[in-house]
């Protein structure tokens, strides 16, 4: 699934890493524990999470994941979105909570990550 169709899905708001939009995705992930994430995230899966503070992006990183939705309207500071265009990573912000999020998206095609 495009990226950007990721975006309209989830009716987002894109906020760094424009270009990532028509790159393909295979899975997702939805967590807000970050310790989760690094152990059992695919790589390159989206990260969808309510948290919203500079460990996502960190984890993310080093998760080898470029993406990025916060979900429930959360919005990063002025300074985790400019962390993220350095790191070039994809960051949006939707609406919808987290479990809205993942079933849109698993119903459209997109597969959760499988544990490594």
């Amino acid at each position: 699934m495009k990226l950007s169709l990721v975006r309209d899905l989830l009716d987002a708001v894109v906020l760094s890493g424009e270009s990532h939009l028509e790159e393909e995705v295979h899975s997702g992930f939805g967590c807000d524990l970050m310790s989760d994430v690094l152990c059992f995230a695919k790589e390159d899966a989206i990260l969808l999470t309510g948290l919203v503070n500079k460990q996502v992006l960190n984890t993310a990183d080093m998760a080898n994941m470029n993406s990025i939705i916060f979900v429930r309207d959360k919005m990063p500071s002025q300074e985790m979105i400019e962390m993220a265009k350095e790191r070039n990573l994809l960051v949006m912000s939707t609406k919808y909570i987290l479990f809205e999020c993942c079933g849109i998206l698993y119903k459209n095609g997109l597969k959760g990550a499988h544990l490594r």
